[in-house]
């Protein structure tokens, strides 16, 4: 069994797909609208404006984080741009879960791992709504192998593209947009500070994320643009049922100090938070819902 797993997040790439042999059960990102029991992604309180006039490009937001964070965000005001790879139904879903929330959204389908998509979406995202003030980084995926020679060289590219490469790509494109007050915030994991042996090159990633995300901190905090992360431990999103067998995910998030795995909208109130002016005094640290395990220190 795989106790207390410590992958994330959902979206993803098909890049090199064709060459790539694949060891998890599903393709990925997986989809939401099959999973039993659903994540919750829906926000617990009302909204109170702290995103009013605000646009949020959000990457693998069709569903998962992505989706909770997408809804909360336009109850609290904001415009979303939804960037997914290929999960068209999660993405009307979402779409119209923004909609009911009285904002608008714009559907991107495409591979984040191409800088020419990355581009593109930011570009469409400003055409649509004028403005760009919150990228997200969120998208990424994971393929479990227990020995560590058997992690092919396109799987590793592939991961690295999707995890690292994009949120590079989409954060070049969108650093033309963004002005003072603008908020990055990188989804990395709590792998980034355990480690994980059945995903070492999604962990390498997740580390790279943490690196990115300070280092970008650093040299955005003259303009007055803050760059921060979130790093959460075993949530229920499509990437873990489209990463394992049934059986190998029963016990998931159990040995969590407290005893389950998170959901979705456990964790998009970090994002909320790291995208207002509530933490207008932070830059380049991370957030940790995790379910209680102790990192960094």
């Amino acid at each position: 069994m795989l106790r207390g797993f410590a992958n994330t997040i959902c979206g993803g790439t098909k890049w090199q797909r064709k060459n790539f042999t694949r060891h998890s059960p599903q393709r990925q990102p997986g989809p939401e609208h099959e999973m039993d029991p659903e994540p919750d992604y829906k926000p617990r309180f009302a909204g109170s404006d702290r995103l009013a006039g605000k646009v949020a490009l959000i990457t693998g937001g069709e569903s998962g984080i992505g989706r909770a964070t997408g809804v909360l965000y336009a109850r609290e005001g904001a415009k979303v741009a939804i960037v997914y790879l290929d999960e068209d139904r999660d993405a009307e879903k979402t779409r119209e879960l923004i909609e009911n929330e009285g904002s608008e959204a714009l559907l991107i389908r495409g591979e984040i791992g191409e800088k020419s998509f990355c581009q593109d979406a930011v570009r469409q995202t400003v055409e649509r709504f004028g403005q760009l003030d919150i990228p997200v980084n969120n998208a990424g995926e994971q393929h479990a192998q227990d020995d560590p020679e058997d992690i092919e060289e396109a799987q590793i590219e592939r991961t690295f593209r999707t995890n690292i490469f994009g949120m590079m790509f989409m954060t070049q494109a969108a650093l033309a947009h963004l002005k003072k007050g603008a908020r990055i915030i990188c989804v990395t994991s709590i792998t980034a500070y355990k480690g994980q042996d059945l995903l070492i090159d999604y962990a390498s990633t997740k580390g790279a994320i943490l690196a990115f995300l300070r280092a970008m901190s650093s040299k955005l905090a003259p303009k007055g643009i803050l760059v921060n992360g979130v790093a959460p431990g075993p949530i229920w999103t499509p990437l873990i049922p489209a990463s394992f067998l049934k059986e190998a995910v029963e016990d998931f998030g159990q040995d969590a100090p407290l005893g389950r795995p998170g959901q979705p909208n456990e964790v998009a109130p970090c994002l909320l938070f790291l995208a207002c002016e509530d933490s207008s005094y932070m830059t380049g640290q991370v957030l940790h819902p995790n379910g209680g395990t102790l990192v960094g220190g």
